[in-house]
Order: structure tokens, then C-alpha cells, then sequence
């Protein structure tokens, strides 16, 4: 009788035969069931048809006998509930419900032991069950663009979590989140994130952290503790400053700050040894501490937008940078070590106060563009314009 219940649901629904039989036997050694409407390729990277599917508004309770399920994916339908069947699901590492209508789980979820990727992004969801931490396997949560505005402290239990996405939502972050010892990626792009607590230092794994588009007016001191972090985006928010202990981050490759109001930098950013590309543009910045120029693995150097007078010579010992960006701020000169970047390729320079730049320009064997607009009492040397013929320069 289930099979012809499943059966008539397929139907109505258009389920090819291909993704679900329509046999006992078959049904009952089902490993994946691909229901996405979302992807134009399957499971197997194989164009996909099912875009073209009707969406489904519902899962039959004989879901739940699809004993040898691993993955089901139902992404881009219109599901608004889940059958408490799905907790019969024991097999199942992978349950992609992006995009439909959810607003709750049933209680049952804890029963799904060997779950491994638990995908609920653009849903309704502004609460989450505390069953959730009872998914030990979980190594990959996805909530992106939901509801919520807290999370419930038993996150903290999902010891095997590696990655968790949190963008787009309304939240606020628990100090359990510091027990998620195996966390690798956290994101938090576009929260109303005001704080961040200070067991945030407790992700001794973490690798990655976005914190884009939040609210951020200080960093915790603990933020120095986070030993294995290789990306840091804090772009829009309203930092002021940063703390001293941003600079122990000694695997920190990437680092954004992009549109704070940050008026200076602490000198322990010279500390930042591995660092490749600082993006600090749109702040207030009048000054650079003369410890930039410790970072001798940078690459791009972006400061556009502030209001710096002046840069530390020490500029001139970024020896792999290659992209300098300065326009948009105050400059009425430049170091003459600025001559000594023997890699840079690109300058930009428009919108400042310069005069003259400086005779060692020349000596930018890889130089391949340079902007100079709006710097209204700007006059080159000839030696300079003979030497700018192999740049692209824009005035």
C-alpha cells in the first residue's frame, strides 16, 4: 500500500521514474533521491531537467520507508512542513532543503545520526530546535537568509561542525558557539551583529570568518587567539579601531576592512607575516604606522578613500606588492622609496593634492598602469613622461 501511495505522489508531482521507481524492491534500495528544482546540473554534474518540474508543496509520510536513502535533495520546491517520517531516514547524510518555505523542523530531525550536510538556507526560519544539536555526525550547516535572530545554545554540541553559514539573518551569537571545536568556516555577512562574544577566540581550527555588513563598533581581544585564521572580512561595519591582538593572527592571509571608520592602525599589523592582501578603503585613516612595511609577503595594498597626507617610507619595503591603490585621499607627495617596489603593476593615484611624483617613479621596471586624474598641479619631469610611454597612464 505504500508503494502505491509514494507511487500516486510521484505522479502527481511528475517525478520521473528515473529519480524515484516505482517498485518495492527499487524503492527500497534507493540511495539518492534528487528533487532539486534549483540546479541545472544533478547530483552527478549532469545537465538536469528538473527546473522544469512542478514544485512540491508536500513529502508523503511514506518517505520515511526509503530505508537506504543517503541523500535527498528537495531544494527549490514549496515545501512548508516536514512528515515526522523523516526522522525514519537513519541512513541519511545529506538533506538539501534550500529554498522552500520552512519555518520549523520536527522533532524527529535528532533521529538522523549519520547526517553529515544539513542544507536550510532561504527558509523562514527565525527559531531553530534545540534537537539540533543532537545531529553529532553534522559537519556542514547551511542557514543562510532565514529569520533568525538567535541560536540555541545546544549548537554548541555539534562537535563535528566545520562549516556554518550564517548569512542574512537577524543574530545575535551565543557563547556556546565557542564549543564548536572542529569549525573551520564561519560565516556572518549581513546580521545585526552588534558584538561578538568573546569565546569566538575558542575556534582554535577556524580558517575563515565573514563578518560583512554587521554592526561591529569593537573587536574582542580574543579575536588574536584564533590561531589557524587565514581569512577575515570585517568590510561595513563601524569599526573605530582594532585591538593590538589582531596582530598574533600569524596565518592570516586576506584581510578586508573596507567602509569602517577605523582613524588609524594599531602597529601590530606589521605582525601579520603571511599577510597578502589588505583592503582598508573607506575609512578615516590619516596616518600609516611605519610597521606596514613589515609585510613582506603583501600583494595588493588598498587605501583608497581616506585621509592620508603622507605615507611612512617604509612603504617602499613591500617588496612583492603589486597593486597599490591610493586614490581619494590627501596626498600632497610620495616617499621616494616608493621607486623600490620592483613588482608593482598597478598605482592608482587620482583624486589626491601631488605636485610632483617622485624622480625614483622611473625606476617601476613592471609598472603596467598608473592613474593621475585630479591632481590639478601635477607636472612631470620629461625624463618621467619618457618613461611613462610603456605605461598605460590615465589623466
Amino acid at each position: 500500500a505504500w508503494v502505491a501511495r509514494l507511487t500516486a505522489w510521484a505522479d502527481e508531482f511528475q517525478i520521473p521514474e528515473k529519480n524515484l521507481p516505482r517498485n518495492k524492491e527499487a524503492l527500497r534500495n534507493l540511495r539518492k533521491l534528487d528533487l532539486d528544482r534549483l540546479r541545472k546540473l544533478d547530483l552527478d554534474r549532469v545537465p538536469s531537467d528538473n527546473r522544469n518540474l512542478p514544485k512540491i508543496t508536500r513529502l508523503p509520510p511514506e518517505i520515511g520507508q526509503l530505508q537506504q536513502l543517503k541523500v535527498l535533495e528537495l531544494s527549490g520546491n514549496q515545501l512548508s512542513i516536514l512528515p515526522p517520517e523523516i526522522g525514519q531516514l537513519q541512513q541519511l547524510w545529506l538533506l538539501g532543503l534550500r529554498g522552500n518555505q520552512l519555518s520549523a523542523l520536527p522533532a524527529e530531525i535528532s533521529q538522523l545520526q549519520h547526517l553529515q550536510e544539513l542544507d536550510l538556507g532561504f527558509n523562514q526560519f527565525s527559531t531553530l530546535p534545540a534537537d539540533i544539536g543532537a545531529l553529532q555526525q553534522l559537519q556542514r550547516l547551511y542557514l543562510t537568509d532565514n529569520q533568525l535572530s538567535a541560536l540555541p545554545p545546544e549548537i554548541g554540541k555539534l562537535q563535528q561542525l566545520q562549516r556554518l553559514y550564517l548569512d542574512g539573518n537577524r543574530l545575535t551569537l551565543p557563547a556556546e558557539i565557542g564549543q564548536l571545536q572542529q569549525l573551520q568556516y564561519l560565516t556572518l555577512e549581513s546580521n545585526h551583529l552588534t558584538t561578538l562574544p568573546a569565546e569566538i577566540g575558542q575556534l582554535q581550527q577556524l580558517q575563515q570568518l565573514a563578518l560583512k555588513n554587521n554592526q561591529l563598533t569593537t573587536l574582542p581581544a580574543e579575536i588574536g587567539q584564533l590561531q589557524q585564521l587565514q581569512y577575515l572580512n570585517l568590510e561595513g561595519n563601524l569599526l573605530t579601531a582594532l585591538p593590538a591582538e589582531i596582530g598574533a593572527l600569524q596565518q592570516l592571509e586576506t584581510l578586508s576592512l573596507r567602509e569602517n571608520q577605523l582613524t588609524a592602525l594599531p602597529a601590530e599589523i606589521g605582525n601579520l607575516q603571511k599577510l597578502r592582501f589588505l583592503w582598508i578603503g573607506n575609512n578615516q585613516l590619516a596616518t600609516l604606522p611605519a610597521e606596514i612595511g613589515n609585510l613582506q609577503e603583501l600583494q595588493k595594498l588598498l587605501l583608497e578613500n581616506n585621509k592620508l597626507k603622507a605615507l611612512p617610507a617604509e612603504i617602499g619595503n613591500l617588496q612583492h606588492v603589486r597593486e597599490l591603490r591610493l586614490h581619494a585621499n590627501q596626498l600632497t607627495a610620495l616617499p621616494a622609496t616608493i621607486g623600490q617596489l620592483q613588482y608593482l603593476e598597478g598605482l592608482s593615484l587620482d583624486n589626491n593634492e601631488l605636485t610632483a611624483l617622485p624622480s625614483t617613479i622611473i625606476h617601476l621596471h613592471n609598472l603596467k598602469w598608473l592613474t593621475i586624474r585630479d591632481n590639478r598641479k601635477l607636472q612631470l619631469t620629461p625624463e618621467q613622461e619618457q618613461y611613462l610611454q610603456g605605461v598605460s597612464v590615465y589623466r
